[in-house]
C-alpha cells in the first residue's frame, strides 16, 4: 500500500528520532566515492551529528566538498538524505551537540588518544520509499524544507 506524504513524513521523523547508526557517503573533490557506517544522534529533524577521527576520508571529504549523503533503513524501507555537511574538531564543536552525542552513545570521543571530528549534517533533500509504487512522491524534503502538500506536486 502506498503511503501518503504525511505518513512518510511521520515515518522519516520517527526513524531519525530513533536511529543510532547511519551509512554516510561522501566523495572527494575529484569524485572518488567513499561509504562508511557511523554512529549518530539526531538533534531534532534538522541536524544529524556523527563522530569520526578527524583524519578519516569521510572528514576530509566533508571539509573539501561540504556534502554528504546518508542512507537509513533497509532495502524495503529506504530513507535517503542529501545533507550540507561540516567537519569540526571535536574540541571546538558545540558543547550542547557533543553532550547529546555522549549521552546517546555512552562514549566520549575526547577520551580517545587522537582528535575526533564532529560531523554536522543538515538535511537539504530527503526521499523515502518502500517499493516501486512509492517512487513517485518519494521526496519529502526539498531545499531544506519539509513538503507538507500533495505528493504529486512538482
Amino acid at each position: 500500500m502506498t503511503r501518503s506524504r504525511a505518513a512518510r513524513l511521520d515515518d522519516v521523523r520517527a526513524l531519525l528520532a530513533g536511529a543510532v547508526d547511519v551509512w554516510v557517503a561522501t566523495a572527494s573533490p575529484t569524485g572518488v566515492p567513499h561509504l562508511v557506517p557511523l554512529s549518530l544522534v539526531a538533534a531534532g529533524t534538522e541536524l544529524i551529528v556523527c563522530a569520526t577521527p578527524g583524519t578519516t576520508t569521510t572528514a576530509r571529504n566533508i571539509r573539501s566538498t561540504g556534502r554528504a549523503r546518508l542512507g537509513f533503513g533497509d532495502l524495503r524501507d529506504v530513507v535517503m538524505v542529501d545533507a550540507a555537511a561540516t567537519s569540526t574538531p571535536w574540541s571546538a564543536a558545540s558543547p550542547r551537540l557533543a553532550e547529546l552525542f555522549v549521552r546517546a552513545h555512552g562514549w566520549d570521543p575526547t577520551a580517545e588518544p587522537f582528535e575526533f571530528a564532529m560531523l554536522e549534517l543538515r538535511p537539504v533533500r530527503v526521499q523515502a520509499w518502500r517499493s516501486l509504487e512509492e517512487i513517485v512522491g518519494r521526496e519529502v524534503m526539498r531545499d531544506g524544507a519539509w513538503l507538507e502538500g500533495s505528493e504529486n506536486e512538482p
